[in-house]
């Protein structure tokens, strides 16, 4: 992984990295469903984005993420970056804790199951998920957790 700085946010500057990702999840989250992923399946730099459904630790309830991702074989993986936040995302908390999942990809629908990528296979997938998104690199510089890669398997 490239050694790169950057500096922390701010405990406000985290506030508003929260509001800012609800906004764009709950926007591109509708844009994607109505258009079967046609609009939205894009993010910045042409990385591809899908729609993680993990079931809220608490709630009980299906909540959904527009992630950026890459196919590795049957596998989805995916990486729990949150900006580089001092925090994990609430997505990834939920599949820590139920790690059944949906994935949509355009209009197609899997069910997949999760589990946190071996420290070998982040150093084989992050260059990889960096050409995709070189960001990456900045937001694991931003923050002291070490940002997990997350396979999405067959179930």
């Amino acid at each position: 992984m490239a050694q790169r700085t950057a500096r922390p946010f701010s405990e406000t500057e985290e506030k508003l990295l929260g509001v800012a990702l609800k906004v764009m999840t709950k926007t591109t989250t509708w844009v994607y469903r109505a258009s079967g992923g046609r609009l939205g399946g894009r993010f910045l730099r042409g990385a591809p984005v899908m729609l993680l459904t993990t079931i809220g630790r608490r709630s009980g309830e299906p909540r959904i993420a527009p992630l950026i991702y890459l196919e590795d074989g049957d596998n989805v993986v995916t990486v729990a970056s949150k900006g580089g936040s001092a925090r994990h995302p609430l997505w990834y908390r939920n599949l820590q804790a139920n790690p059944d999942v949906e994935v949509q990809i355009g209009a197609d629908k899997r069910k997949l199951r999760a589990r946190i990528a071996s420290a070998e296979e982040k150093d084989r997938l992050w260059p990889r998920l960096t050409m995709i998104y070189p960001d990456y690199d900045d937001y694991q510089a931003r923050t002291d957790r070490d940002i997990p890669v997350v396979i999405l398997e067959p179930r």
